[in-house]
């Protein structure tokens, strides 16, 4: 038998951890079914929202471009975050005790992370997207091939999946002397802080996991848009209006979102127990939540061509 221990000093005398306590969520009293209802409500926009546009892009054969076709799998990576995240929630908001299995917390850990790892990928795409269209637009039709296109959307979700089922793998090896996480869901680095001794190589494949999801994005990221911000300045006017109407909503989503994993990153790293509770769950949910809500929102307004579309097709479900 393995003796755990709790952080709250009470040993624990099993096998293998059965089940996870996640200890941030405040106790709302009277105002637990209200709270519940605005979970409910912004999963159901959210839900709501990125079904349309998918629908939106799918059905409109003027919508079969590159760029929506790398629209279409970013929607569709928000509803696989969401719908990792909001059931948990909402159960956990009703419930007075926050457990949740150890194999449900390691399909949550995988279902984040993959979310995170492939929405970086996603923005990285579509920012070659928009440098080729801009920098070499008599090529762009050349390029951007269908096979070409397979290829970006495959390597969008396939490496994401792979690099955090490793990381998912190391971690469901580890002995854990605890089962007490200090957030609203589970995180990778909270298990392995419960390591009872060093995870060296779990620390050393997180280091290569964030360059090969993390870094390697930004940069692709950072480096087409310095081509793009060389061309608008040497450029027409003309151009340079092009370049702005395509690329505004892509940059503040990617501003946005790495704004997120930076919480997301600080909050996992530092001792935030003495920061106030309501902060920290509104923390959490910034990076889970304004990304899924904040780019249907963004793109609609944003992109004429989407915009006049998703009114016609609302206009149509109403009636």
């Amino acid at each position: 038998m393995i003796e755990l221990k709790t952080n709250a000093g009470m040993k624990i005398n099993s096998t293998q951890v059965l089940y996870f306590t996640l200890t941030a969520y405040i106790d709302t009293g009277s105002l637990k079914y209200f709270s519940f209802f605005i979970v409910l409500f912004l999963y159901v926009l959210i839900v709501g929202s990125n079904v349309l546009l998918i629908v939106v892009i799918c059905v409109n054969r003027s919508l079969h471009e590159p760029m929506y076709t790398f629209l279409c799998s970013l929607f569709v990576n928000e509803l696989y975050s969401s719908t990792s995240f909001f059931p948990f929630m909402l159960l956990h908001i009703l419930s007075d005790v926050h457990n949740i299995s150890a194999p449900l917390c390691f399909l949550q850990v995988f279902c984040v992370y993959t979310y995170g790892t492939v929405e970086f990928t996603s923005l990285a795409v579509m920012s070659y997207d928009r440098y080729v269209a801009i920098c070499h637009p008599l090529q762009y039709n050349s390029l951007m091939t269908s096979q070409k296109i397979a290829f970006l959307v495959s390597i969008t979700w396939l490496p994401p999946f792979l690099a955090v089922g490793g990381a998912i793998i190391l971690s469901s090896s580890l002995q854990l002397c605890g089962n007490i996480m200090d957030k609203i869901y589970c995180g990778n680095n909270s298990i392995i802080k419960l390591a009872c001794k060093e995870p060296r190589v779990n620390n050393i494949y997180k280091l290569f996991m964030t360059f090969l999801t993390v870094c390697v994005p930004l940069s692709v990221i950072l480096y087409t848009y310095m081509r793009i911000l060389k061309v608008c300045f040497s450029g027409s006017k003309q151009t340079r209006q092009k370049a702005v109407s395509t690329c505004t909503p892509h940059l503040i989503s990617v501003i946005n979102f790495s704004f997120g994993v930076s919480i997301e990153i600080l909050e996992s790293r530092f001792d935030m127990t003495q920061v106030p509770g309501v902060l920290r769950m509104f923390l959490a949910l910034y990076f889970l939540t304004c990304q899924p809500l904040f780019n249907p929102v963004l793109y609609v307004l944003n992109m004429s061509k989407i915009r006049s579309l998703y009114k016609k097709m609302v206009l149509r479900w109403a009636s």
